[in-house]
């Protein structure tokens, strides 16, 4: 085995083939001088305390890195620290969340940043088993706070790392079945560079996310693990990762009402149960209203009364994607003769943007309040 650093490149004897740990263990080197060399610049990896490290990773889940860096910045500059978020209003603290979609997440972290404060006098916990026991912290948030904030040599497993090694190694197993994360996780425990445990695993995490990329074809040549690459070798790169079809979305149709009395629109609380749990909206009915119905319509489904419509517009259409279910909405900007408190919570606009968290799913239409 010989490596060259300075040119990325590790060889390997076509006689001896590596066997897993060994193609894991000869990765290391050239993965982290890589790194060295080629790592972004991101607020929470310049100052990896444990509190940054652990709110970044919550942002990054589902949301791409340049999306999080200005909600990590407000984040910290209204919650810095871990007994700040354990007292945060609710609500606020969804306002803080708005947009990153997950609110579970945001809810999650307030619960677990309490049993922080009452178990561990504050302190985020430098072990990997006590940080698995906080509430919405799995294997890959415990393993990425204990390596990255105390060097602990425990894996962070995400997507990215799941393509990087299944392409590294030629593995077929399907990267969506817990069995082969948890496969994965060990052979990364056993093999990983123990004295630069937060690094190896940021290294394996930036290289899925600027080279062994998940859209479009990864740019091989660029990689520093190009040359015991197997998917690359055997040219499998377009089928490695294998990963199951997703079940399609049920789609639910969807008609908003932007209801304006004076300087104020109506907006409700969503159930505390459930998508969106607890979240504020604007009224809504199920299906495409009938643009020559409209207020019966919204005599049936808000409970209107027709003589109070003064005039509608016409707003555009809009999809949002969950993970299991699509929105198709249309709209209408309706002005009312009357406030109307028994029906609606009517607030005024500017509050829709400061105050309320609504959700992003309904963004074409809170920008229509500007």
């Amino acid at each position: 085995m010989e490596y060259l650093y300075g040119k990325l490149k590790t060889l390997e004897r076509e006689e001896s083939p590596l066997k897993e740990a060994e193609r894991l263990r000869a990765a290391s080197g050239p993965l982290l001088h890589w790194y060295d060399n080629n790592r972004r610049i991101l607020p929470w990896r310049e100052e990896p305390e444990a509190y940054r490290v652990w709110i970044s990773e919550i942002m990054l889940q589902q949301t791409r890195v340049e999306a999080v860096k200005p909600y990590f910045a407000h984040f910290m500059e209204a919650l810095p620290d871990i007994k700040s978020l354990a007292q945060v209003e609710e609500q606020t603290l969804l306002k803080l969340w708005e947009g990153l979609g997950y609110y579970n997440r945001a809810r999650n972290l307030k619960k677990a940043a309490q049993v922080i404060v009452e178990e561990h006098d504050g302190a985020m916990p430098d072990s990997y088993e006590k940080l698995l026991k906080l509430p919405g912290i799995g294997s890959y948030t415990a393993g990425a706070i204990a390596s990255i904030a105390f060097g602990i040599p425990e894996p962070a497993v995400d997507g990215n790392v799941l393509r990087v090694l299944s392409r590294l190694l030629a593995d077929r197993e399907d990267i969506g079945k817990a069995g082969t994360k948890k496969r994965f996780e060990d052979l990364i425990r056993e093999n990983m560079d123990r004295g630069r445990a937060g690094d190896y695993n940021q290294a394996l995490i930036e290289l899925g996310a600027i080279v062994c990329i998940p859209a479009g074809k990864p740019l091989c040549t660029e990689c520093p693990l190009h040359s015991i690459c197997l998917a690359r070798r055997e040219e499998l790169t377009e089928v490695i990762p294998v990963k199951a079809p997703k079940k399609p979305r049920r789609i639910e149709d969807k008609t908003v009402f932007l209801l304006e009395w004076e300087d104020r629109a109506a907006i409700r609380k969503r159930s505390s149960k459930g998508l969106l749990a607890s979240l504020y909206e604007f009224p809504n009915i199920p299906g495409h209203a009938e643009a020559g119905k409209l207020k019966e319509q919204l005599k049936d489904g808000l409970g209107l009364p027709e003589e109070e419509i003064l005039s509608v517009e016409k707003l555009p259409d809009s999809v949002h994607i969950f993970s299991h279910v699509e929105w198709h909405m249309t709209g209408y900007r309706v002005k009312i003769a009357n406030e109307h408190p028994e029906l609606f919570k009517m607030v005024k606009k500017e509050e829709i943007f400061s105050k309320y968290p609504l959700p992003n799913a309904f963004g074409v239409y809170t920008k229509a309040l500007m």
